[in-house]
């Protein structure tokens, strides 16, 4: 029987989420439950004979919650895409998962993030008393060089490609047919190339109108028809961004994220 990867979008908001913590839904139907969002993170698992692998993509703040969502029992790595809080502050969370595990988790990242979140976490990777580190940090290897993360349901093949978003970098992810762009707003040729054919791409669209740090949807939908994908999914969605309002607007092979959102693919 041939292996079976699940993707489950933890988390389909932007960096405030819907409502933002004022309460303001912007354009948003407070009465669709698909427009309440937590900031965004991605839960990737390998179902082979033998186990789940599970990997995680960012701590965002609302990590908990998620994870209590999806049921999630273990994460056997984490990998981030940019030190932004919205894609970290959950790292606590982790917490209980290295203790159930009796190890410590491995992070993958790249040199700012791991600058920032040693700044910021120093405790959740030294040793401090009463605290015991929790993960253990190693480099993002060299973009477009495979590389994978093995666990008990067996290895995730993981490419990573480079992206802008706004001033600083952010890391794409490509996990076998499946790539994540969730903070970006340029792709270079060689990021397009890594996107290339996928059978799925959940790819940031902030809004309707342009922003200096993040793709918007016609931005995004340009880089999908490009890219020849065969199923697409916007993310890291703004209050602008109404879920029933989009989805009616959008082409047939792209989706609308929602928090749940899930998908089973061939490996």
């Amino acid at each position: 029987m041939m292996d079976r990867l699940e993707v489950v979008i933890l988390g389909s908001g932007s960096s405030g989420g819907v409502p933002r913590g004022d309460g303001d839904w912007g354009d948003c139907d407070p009465s669709e439950p698909k427009n309440y969002r937590t900031r965004c993170s991605l839960l990737v698992r390998r179902h082979g004979p033998d186990g789940v692998t599970s990997v995680l993509i960012d701590t965002s703040p609302d990590l908990r919650a998620q994870m209590l969502a999806a049921q999630v029992r273990h994460v056997d790595a984490v990998l981030y895409t940019h030190d932004h809080a919205d894609q970290t502050h959950g790292i606590d969370d982790l917490r209980v998962f290295a203790m159930r595990a009796r190890r410590r988790i491995p992070a993958f990242m790249d040199a700012a993030t791991r600058a920032a979140l040693f700044t910021r976490f120093g405790y959740i990777f030294e040793s401090v008393e009463g605290y015991p580190a929790i993960v253990e940090a190693h480099d993002v290897p060299a973009h477009g060089r495979p590389w994978s993360v093995d666990g008990p349901g067996g290895a995730v093949p993981v490419v990573t490609f480079d992206q802008a978003h706004g001033p600083i970098r952010s890391v794409g992810y490509r996990i076998g047919p499946v790539a994540y762009s969730s903070d970006v707003s340029e792709l270079d040729d060689d990021a397009l190339e890594a996107v290339r054919g996928c059978d799925l791409w959940i790819v940031d669209a902030l809004r309707f109108t342009p922003h200096p740090t993040h793709a918007h949807v016609d931005r995004t939908l340009d880089w999908i028809a490009r890219t020849g994908v065969k199923r697409a999914v916007l993310t890291n969605l703004h209050i602008d961004l109404d879920y029933n309002a989009l989805s009616a607007i959008v082409p047939p092979n792209v989706e609308v994220a929602f928090d749940g959102w899930n998908a089973t693919l061939s490996l």
